[in-house]
């Protein structure tokens, strides 16, 4: 079944780090919060919650981005450049794990009686 997915950011934990230049880059990402959701053809939609760490050790200073410089494409970029591939096949299975459920119900058993109303009392 087809579906159709959206992502969004839902939280950052950044931190001082030095790179391998010895710069200090100030508030870097170190970790995301993420959730990823899915809304099959009938409308029914599921998500699954993810978080991704980072470190700026490795990135050069000029291609640093400052925390308040950050947009949530540029986030999203970086976590799916980690999510996309084999561990991105998990997640959306999840989601349509998560559609699946909430399409169970448990009904009463049919040979259970209803609960009958009791009488109103006669009217006087």
């Amino acid at each position: 079944m087809s579906m159709t997915y959206t992502w969004k950011v839902t939280g950052i934990k950044v931190k001082d780090e030095v790179n391998a230049q010895g710069v200090t880059l100030p508030q870097a990402v170190c970790q995301t919060y993420w959730v990823k959701t899915g809304v099959d053809a009938n409308g029914n939609e599921g998500s699954f919650a993810g978080a991704t760490p980072f470190t700026a050790q490795t990135v050069p200073s000029d291609q640093f981005v400052p925390f308040n410089q950050l947009t949530e494409e540029v986030v999203l970029g970086w976590i799916k450049a980690v999510v996309v591939g084999h561990y991105e096949q998990h997640v959306n299975d999840a989601i349509a794990e998560s559609i699946r459920i909430k399409s169970v119900t448990e009904p009463a058993m049919p040979w259970a009686a209803p609960q009958s109303e009791p009488n109103p009392p006669p009217a006087e």
